[in-house]
């Protein structure tokens, strides 16, 4: 039985397909924006034989899933399932409103927003929309040298070089700055939701500043002993990881204590545990 929570995660694929699909059919397909995977194959299909691009999606889709059922299992492919066909069922029931084709620049950054957007919910919860994604897993398990991602940059680069032979370099180099503009936007996405701040306080009034990290924010403090080695003096160095908002508040509160107090403040990429991300 699926659960509330994940429940809730399908729907943000969902959606995040659907953003996608918005762009891939709006944006780029009208300015002929070639940007890799088989949404790029799809636009390219679609300009020789006029074939609509849910058709070619699915169909190219649909082998990949088969061999990477047999091979990998139910687990590895139902949520990129969910994905793919959510975006495929974007493709056939988004009405065409194309959005200024012939500004190849303005279709490029902002075709690459709208879709770093989608693609960012999409990966958010451990899913792809297949195509080159799925094909390169597959790959891998006969190909072990190469990493994932780069048998993925290899093939999004020969889809790209494709379009480039039918639209023209033209249209390839802007297809490379919404491609860029892509992975910039779904990484912030991801990260921002994951990033968190640690802050190491070294100060005589440790126990002071703690306990009101503590009250205030209800956020856990560890103590460490630490010695100065130009003084030989011992001290209690704080160790704590809040949230980039409320790193604000610690410097609050050390600054009230004590302005003598030594502050290092560094990001932490990944934060697991409580108040912060499940382990999955």
């Amino acid at each position: 039985m699926i659960q509330k929570k994940e429940l809730r995660e399908y729907a943000a694929i969902v959606l995040g397909a659907f953003i996608m699909g918005f762009a891939i059919k709006n944006i780029y397909d009208p300015a002929n924006l070639v940007t890799g995977g088989v949404s790029g194959i799809a636009i390219i299909v679609k300009n020789l034989l006029g074939a609509p691009l849910w058709l070619t999606n699915t169909m190219l889709n649909i082998p990949l899933f088969l061999a990477a059922w047999r091979l990998k299992g139910w687990t590895f492919i139902r949520r990129t399932l969910a994905a793919t066909v959510s975006l495929s069922i974007s493709l056939y029931i988004i009405p065409e409103i194309p959005l200024r084709p012939d500004d190849l620049l303005l279709s490029a950054l902002f075709g690459g927003i709208v879709s770093g957007i989608g693609t960012g919910l999409v990966f958010m919860y451990q899913a792809t929309t297949g195509g080159t994604d799925m094909l390169a897993a597959l790959i891998q398990l006969k190909m072990r040298q190469y990493s994932i991602a780069w048998i993925m940059q290899f093939l999004d680069g020969m889809v790209v070089l494709a379009g480039a032979s039918i639209f023209g370099i033209h249209h390839a180099l802007y297809a490379i700055i919404a491609i860029y503009c892509v992975c910039k936007l779904s990484d912030n996405l991801l990260d921002g939701l994951k990033f968190a701040t640690q802050a190491v306080i070294i100060s005589d009034r440790s126990q002071e500043i703690a306990d009101l990290i503590m009250k205030r924010l209800e956020r856990g403090v560890t103590s460490i002993d630490a010695v100065g080695m130009y003084s030989k003096s011992g001290k209690q160095m704080l160790f704590c990881v809040v949230s980039k908002k409320e790193i604000v508040l610690v410097r609050d509160i050390v600054k009230q204590i004590d302005r003598k107090a030594f502050v290092i403040v560094s990001d932490a990429r990944e934060v697991f545990g409580e108040g912060f991300l499940e382990y999955s």
